[in-house]
């Protein structure tokens, strides 16, 4: 008993500053609606693909599951010579490191280990403080180094805080300088760039969910007629 209170208390303070941060949101996603996920394509290239790479995602495969032709391709990525290799930034990692402290991480790996929630929430967390060498910071990732691209999109928001104890807590974020974009606007556009990303996390998913369906018919026929054999098979053995 003594160990379990012991234990108890020792989280607490995690739970504690875990609820100080920023309360994950979730994005009403779908990798399998096309239409959402090029829409999310043509935001990454425009807005993320400069620093993040997706290297585990092929062009020919994007090309093939969203079925784009070789001049919209070519279109989105007027660099290619040829329609080979994996989506790569230019961007060094050395030179990324000096600028922002850190090298740009591949955002299929960044939302495959945090999760979809995480990534939308995060996009949707940037405030505006003037104390950040880029004049922003995050409530879901405090001090972090990355600027917010997607700002004269969303607009400005400001941090409304209170006080716990000895701690300055934020509890909201408020909209105080609308961006080209209406926050109903906004969020349907980063719900479009994280279906994106949630699709380059995993590409085969698309044809795993297509052929699933088959896969657990012919499981079930295949348990159907091994049952039948057995009892076949066992008839005369009492």
């Amino acid at each position: 008993m003594k160990s379990i209170l012991y234990l108890v208390l020792l989280l607490t303070p995690l739970w504690a500053a875990a609820e100080l941060g920023a309360p994950l949101q979730q994005p009403n996603i779908e990798v399998t609606d096309t239409a959402s996920v090029r829409r999310g394509l043509e935001l990454y290239v425009d807005r993320c693909l400069g620093c993040h790479s997706l290297k585990h995602l092929r062009y020919r495969r994007l090309q093939r599951d969203l079925r784009l032709s070789d001049e919209e391709i070519k279109a989105l990525f007027p660099h290619l010579e040829r329609i080979v290799g994996t989506m790569t930034t230019a961007m060094d990692p050395e030179d990324a490191a000096r600028w922002f402290g850190v090298a740009a991480p591949d955002l299929s790996e960044r939302i495959r280990a945090l999760g979809a929630d995480w990534l939308y929430t995060y996009l949707r967390s940037f405030y505006k403080d003037e104390t950040r060498p880029f004049g922003v910071n995050n409530w879901l990732f405090p001090d972090v180094a990355m600027p917010h691209v997607l700002w004269d999109l969303q607009g400005e928001q400001e941090a409304v805080t209170a006080q716990l104890g000895d701690t300055v807590v934020i509890q909201k974020l408020e909209l105080v300088e609308r961006g080209k974009l209406s926050p109903q606007e906004y969020d349907k556009a980063l719900t479009d760039l994280v279906n994106f990303l949630a699709y380059a996390a995993e590409p085969a998913q698309l044809e795993r969910r297509r052929i699933g369906p088959y896969v657990l018919l012919f499981l079930f026929l295949l348990a159907l007629v091994t049952y039948r054999l057995k009892k076949a098979y066992w008839k005369d053995v009492h």
